[in-house]
C-alpha cells in the first residue's frame, strides 16, 4: 500500500512539474541547472533553509519557508531535527487539488493546515514522526499546505475558517499574479 502511495506522491509531483508553476511576488527562483546529476527519487538529505515569507493568520505573524518547486515540497521537513515555535513551511501547489502528507524521515511532531484557493484553511490534521501513512483532505479544493510545529493552532486559538494573507495580498495575488 506505502508503494502505491508513494508511485501517486511521485506521479502528482511529476505532473505538477508540467503545469503552471507560482510565480513568486517576493522574487524569482534561481536558475537551473540542466547540466546537473539527476536526484535521487526520494530526498536523502534535508534541504537548506528555504526563502521566507511573513504570514498574517487572523491576527498572529508566522515567518514561513515557502516550498515552491516539486522538489522542495518532496522534501519539506525531512531530515531536519528542529523548529522554531512560531516558524512554518508553505507548500504552495500550481491549482486546487486533494492534499496528502507523511512524515517520512521527519523527526518533528508537526501540524498540517489544508487551505482553499482563497487563503482559508480548511482543515488541521496532526502529523506524527516518521509516520508514512499518508494523512488524506477531506476535500479536493486544496491549494496550499501550511506546516507548522504541533500545536501551535491550537496554542494560537487559529482554528478552519481562518484567512491567511500576505503583506501582498491574499495567497492567490502573492503567488499567483495575473498576467
Amino acid at each position: 500500500m506505502n508503494s502505491v502511495r508513494l508511485l501517486l506522491l511521485a506521479s502528482l509531483l511529476l505532473v505538477m512539474g508540467c503545469d503552471q508553476k507560482p510565480t513568486v511576488a517576493v522574487g524569482s527562483a534561481p536558475p537551473t541547472n540542466s547540466a546537473a546529476p539527476a536526484e535521487p527519487a526520494i530526498p536523502t538529505a534535508a534541504q537548506p533553509t528555504l526563502r521566507k515569507i511573513t504570514l498574517y493568520i487572523g491576527t498572529h505573524e508566522m515567518e514561513a519557508e515557502m516550498a515552491l518547486s516539486g522538489r522542495e515540497m518532496q522534501t519539506g521537513m525531512m531530515f531536519r531535527t528542529n523548529m522554531n515555535t512560531n516558524d512554518g513551511m508553505l507548500f504552495v501547489f500550481p491549482r486546487p487539488t486533494p492534499m496528502s502528507f507523511w512524515m517520512k524521515n521527519t523527526s518533528i511532531k508537526l501540524n498540517a493546515a489544508y487551505i482553499d484557493p482563497e487563503g482559508v484553511i480548511a482543515e488541521i490534521h496532526n502529523l506524527e514522526p516518521f509516520d508514512t501513512n499518508s494523512v488524506f483532505s477531506a476535500t479536493d479544493n486544496l491549494q496550499y499546505v501550511l506546516e507548522t510545529p504541533q500545536g501551535w493552532f491550537e496554542k494560537n486559538g487559529v482554528g478552519t475558517g481562518t484567512v491567511i494573507r500576505t503583506r501582498y495580498g491574499t495567497l492567490k495575488q502573492t503567488f499567483f499574479r495575473q498576467k
